[in-house]
Parts: structure tokens; C-alpha cells; sequence
């Protein structure tokens, strides 16, 4: 895998051609990562709206609409906490709190705003919605849809594990009958009963039976290439979700890519390289969904288990960006922001010929802007500060020193482009 990810290299013109539905597919998979050890309630939840829609008669663009709803539902959690009790409990104090934020990040961008509702609802029982003549009656449904397949596999979360699944859905599908009129619409409830009659309806959500079904969707779906702009939109909604994550890294991803640009463009990179690193860099921390909350927020030093968890989250975010087509380049870009120089970075130990220019910019970017933001626990650095640590690491080869010259070279500019929320309007 290091040798393989180590050739990926830059186009002649940084054009780049992807398909947006892919895109937001594969970064579906950053999502499930909340779930530290089970990773893929999101899947599971799409698998069975899209078949619950199918016995309600739904024509397959509606069906497939629930399966992508599904997938995003849980786009406003970050916190591990947060999913803990959405996994653990059918209902809890501060349910709707993610319900809230997710569909304002999904009201943000044009191609989800449709599903930003259905979310902003997708906690709320029946009874509750049917009071509230605001809400329009097909979004209901949406919602409630997800609330009760959502509600299912929290249901079914313990035995998925132990093989024992098929034992216990006679309990479940009464649970949720026991719920029909109150938490789920009657109508809802039925098309459920009817498609978990199967066992099919139970397997598919195992591992295999997850990846037939994806596969399966991946064919049916009609290809939508995504402009620049768009996919800088989009990876700026997703780096929202990682800086939400943790009071330690607010803010965070924004500020890396803000001076990864603001770098780039100061060596002279074409504008096209220049965006699809902005790209990169507001990405480059996905994979930090897995890691559990009590890591990231602890300030003081990590036991050795605590350090491997982090050292794994770079590579979780190649896992998730590699499998799309177009961002080869943007994965790796991505992956590196802690490989070193001399090799002894991680997840990879690339050596610095193994590095490309945009790669070396991220990895400067990652540490200028993490000293120079306010931290809960201490004060950003001031200007000489960052640049007098950055340039022990540069003498250490752990970062490029001729990316830091740049850097050095306007140590203003670089501070306002790493810490945009405090740049002048």
C-alpha cells in the first residue's frame, strides 16, 4: 500500500473530472467512522429505506433518493458521545441537537438541500409531526421513514457481531409495532413488517451483504460531474463536521486550507493545482471521525493505544478519498500531512522524493495553522513563535524548508490566511 500510494503525481494541467454522487458516497464513508468499531449504520439505514420504499410502491428514483437519505442522516454527529447514544438508546434528552445541525449543513449545498428537512425531522415521532402543519406530509414520511429503519438498527446494533441477528428480528419487528401510530406512521410500520419478513431483508445488512448492495446502487446511478466549485463546497461541509468534532480542532480544517492556498499560490502552482489543494486540505482530517472524543480532547500527553489511534487517522482518510475517481492525487495530498522528510512520518514513512510539492505544502499547513490557533488549553503562538518552532522541525527535516521560506518570507499574510475567522472583513 505505501508503494502504491507513493506514485500518485501531478497532472500537467490539474484538471480534475469526478462524479459528485460518487463523491458524496464515498465520503458517506467518513460518517460511519463516528462509530469507532461499527462502521456502517449509515449504509444500514439507506439499504433498508430503499427497501421499505420499494413496498410502499415508490418508483426506484424516489427509493434511491431514501437510500442516499439514509447514507447522510446522521451528517450533523461528529461526536463519538453523540453516537454512542444513538446506537445504545431509542431516545435520549438532546436527540434533535444533531438532527439540527445536520440539516443546516445540508440546507447549505444545493445538490442535498432537498434531504435537509427530512434530517432536521428524522427524530420525531409521528404523532408529534402530524401536529405540525409546517411540515409538508411527503417530508414526514421521509423523515419517519429514517427515524424507524434508523431506530431498527439501533435495535439490532448488539447482535450484529455475534451472528445472532436472525434470532432476535421476531423481538424487533415487534418493538416497532408496539411504536405504530405514535413514534411511526401505521403505514410506515406496515411496509417495514412486510420487507422484514425476509430473512434476505436481515443479511443484506451484514458485511457482504452491504457491499452487493453498494455495488448494485453504484450501477444504477446516474453519473453527475461535479464542477470545482461544487466540490470545494462540498469538502467544506464535510470539514465543518471534523472541526465540529472536538473545541481542540474547531475551526481547524478551514485554516489549513486556507494557507495551503494562500502557500500554493505564492509558489507559483496553477490555479486549478491551487483549488484541487484547497480541496485536499479541507479534507485531510476525515479520518479523525474515528477516533474517540476523550482522545482528541485530552490536552495533556497520549499513552501508547491513544497514539496509535491518532497515527491511524491519516490513513482513514486515504481509505475513504482513494476510491474516487479523480481525487487520486487529492488522496494522497490528504494522507501525508504527517509524513516527514526523512521518513520517519506515518502512516507511510515516505521519504521526501516520495513527496509532492502540494504534499509538502499541506504537511507545513497542518502545523503552522494547529500553533497558531487558540487551543482551549493555551493561546495561539504569536507570528516569531510559529516561525521559530517551525523552523526547529525544518532544521529536524520533519517539514520542507523550502516551503517554510514562503511562509517566512510573509509571516503577516501567513497568519491571516491560517486564521481566516480573524482576518479583516
Amino acid at each position: 500500500m505505501p508503494a502504491a500510494a507513493a506514485t500518485c503525481s501531478a497532472s500537467a494541467d490539474g484538471s480534475i473530472h469526478v462524479d459528485l454522487r460518487e463523491v458524496i458516497h464515498a465520503l458517506s464513508d467518513a460518517l460511519d467512522l463516528v462509530g469507532i468499531d461499527d462502521v456502517a449504520h449509515g449504509k444500514r439505514v439507506g439499504i433498508m429505506a430503499f427497501h421499505c420504499a420499494g413496498v410502499l410502491g415508490q418508483p426506484r428514483q424516489q427509493a434511491g433518493f431514501m437510500f442516499d437519505l439514509g447514507l447522510l442522516h446522521d451528517i450533523g454527529v461528529s461526536s463519538t458521545r453523540t453516537h454512542q447514544h444513538l446506537v445504545s438508546e431509542f431516545d435520549w434528552v438532546g436527540s434533535q441537537q444533531h438532527c439540527i445541525s445536520g440539516a443546516k449543513l445540508l440546507a447549505s449545498f444545493a445538490p442535498l438541500a432537498a434531504m435537509a428537512l427530512p434530517v432536521r425531522y428524522h427524530h420525531t415521532q409521528w404523532d408529534r409531526l402530524q401536529a405540525m402543519q409546517e411540515v409538508p406530509q411527503h417530508i414526514a414520511e421521509q423523515a419517519n421513514l429514517i427515524y424507524l429503519v434508523d431506530r431498527v438498527d439501533a435495535l439490532a446494533a448488539p447482535y450484529y457481531q455475534g451472528g445472532e441477528l436472525l434470532m432476535h428480528t421476531a423481538a424487533i419487528r415487534q418493538q416497532i409495532a408496539q411504536r405504530r401510530g405514535v413514534h411511526f406512521a401505521p403505514h410506515l410500520v406496515d411496509a417495514f413488517l412486510s420487507a422484514a419478513q425476509a430473512e434476505a431483508f436481515w443479511l443484506q445488512l451484514e458485511p457482504r451483504g452491504i457491499a452487493g448492495v453498494l455495488q448494485d446502487m453504484c450501477a444504477l446511478r446516474q453519473p453527475c460531474t461535479a464542477s470545482t466549485g461544487q466540490l470545494k463546497q462540498l469538502a467544506t461541509l464535510f470539514s465543518c463536521i471534523v472541526d465540529a468534532k472536538s473545541p481542540f480542532t474547531a475551526r481547524h480544517s478551514l485554516g489549513v486550507a486556507g494557507l495551503s492556498r494562500w502557500l500554493a499560490e505564492k509558489m507559483g502552482l496553477p490555479t486549478a493545482r491551487c483549488e484541487q489543494l484547497e480541496i485536499a486540505a479541507l479534507l485531510h482530517d476525515l479520518g479523525k471521525l474515528r477516533v474517540p472524543d476523550e482522545i482528541l480532547d485530552k490536552p495533556g500527553g497520549l499513552d501508547p493505544h491513544e497514539r496509535s489511534l491518532i497515527n491511524a487517522h491519516s490513513f482513514e482518510t486515504y481509505q475513504i478519498l482513494r476510491h474516487i475517481h479523480g481525487f487520486e492525487e487529492i488522496a494522497c495530498w490528504a494522507a501525508y500531512h504527517h509524513e516527514e522528510p526523512d521518513g520517519n512520518g506515518y502512516p507511510f514513512h515516505l521519504q521526501a522524493a516520495s513527496m509532492s510539492v502540494e504534499a509538502r505544502i499541506l504537511r507545513v499547513a497542518d502545523i503552522f495553522q494547529a500553533l497558531a490557533q487558540d487551543r482551549p488549553y493555551r493561546a495561539g503562538l504569536s507570528a516569531a513563535e510559529v516561525l521559530a518552532t517551525l523552523q526547529r522541525f525544518a532544521d529536524q527535516q520533519r517539514i520542507d524548508p523550502a516551503v517554510l521560506a514562503l511562509a517566512a518570507s510573509d509571516m503577516a499574510g501567513a497568519m491571516a490566511a491560517a486564521l481566516p475567522e480573524l482576518s479583516p472583513q
